[in-house]
């Protein structure tokens, strides 16, 4: 759509677009026998990709290895744990315990992932934070006074903090692996860490996160906050198909039982009988 033009609204805007569908970002050419990618031929230029490097070039534009590598280590370290008890997992497993489809647990799975105290969005909202935080440092703000503010508006700084734990097993092998490609030195990963300084030796109980760490590496990478979070939107399926094939090869119905005795009931007491067929 020629951006010149005046945008039509309305049953106009509707009319425009029946049948019209302007893109930059790809089509299918069945009768040619290709397909295109933000440009270039799926079967032909992009068909030696591997899978990550592919979805790099579809979400960013841009085509980079470096990135591609690093994004897979994230989601190998840092989201592909293989336990029913976390709160994406269990959902995955429920659905194997009651014989539903492994595309409809999963997909159940990756949707609740998007939970705002410790999804995908939380790392969304760390780059966010970084990239605001480097903006006003730059123009000669405080750190402390940065987080200070964070803490007084959002009452919370997004990428620190984890329940259960203080410390997060999952940064150091991550650091290792971004030092072996020769990242983890960049502006924003620095500031990652600055942040996680300023905080142990202050009054706030929060630890550095995991999410702030993959927002530190990814900024260094120019990702935006946006691209970051359709970048790690599916990583959790690592973690969330073995539970489900795990509960699915249990017996049905078994995952996470309780019995009735431990259920603190105060209502009217009832005899019920279950039928045996």
């Amino acid at each position: 759509m020629n951006k010149d033009k005046k945008i039509p609204h309305g049953p106009d805007l509707l009319k425009h677009c029946e049948d019209n569908w302007h893109t930059s970002i790809g089509a299918s050419f069945p009768r040619e026998q290709r397909t295109v990618l933000r440009g270039k031929d799926l079967l032909g230029e992009l068909s030696n990709h591997r899978w990550m490097e592919l979805m790099v070039y579809a979400i960013t534009g841009k085509e980079s290895k470096r990135l591609a590598r690093l994004v897979e280590a994230m989601w190998v370290i840092a989201t592909s744990f293989p336990d029913p008890r976390l709160w994406n997992n269990r959902v995955a497993a429920l659905g194997g315990t009651v014989r539903t489809t492994g595309a409809l647990a999963a997909n159940a799975a990756s949707a609740v992932s998007e939970a705002n105290a410790y999804g995908v969005r939380v790392g969304k909202r760390a780059i966010d934070l970084l990239y605001r935080f480097k903006e006003k440092l730059n123009a000669g703000e405080k750190l402390e006074d940065l987080i200070k503010q964070e803490f007084k508006q959002y009452r919370v700084l997004s990428g620190y903090g984890r329940p259960l734990v203080s410390k997060d097993e999952r940064v150091e092998p991550l650091m290792k692996f971004a030092k072996s490609m020769g990242l983890g030195d960049g502006p924003f990963i620095k500031l990652t860490f600055d942040i996680s300084e300023y905080l142990s030796n202050s009054r706030y109980r929060y630890q550095l996160n995991i999410s702030a760490v993959m927002a530190g590496l990814l900024a260094d990478e120019g990702v935006s906050a946006e691209n970051a979070y359709y970048l790690v939107i599916n990583c959790f399926l690592g973690g969330i198909l073995p539970c489900y094939i795990d509960a699915k090869n249990h017996p049905e119905g078994t995952l996470f039982p309780l019995s009735t005795t431990r259920i603190n009931y105060t209502g009217q007491h009832t005899t019920r009988s279950w039928d045996p067929t």
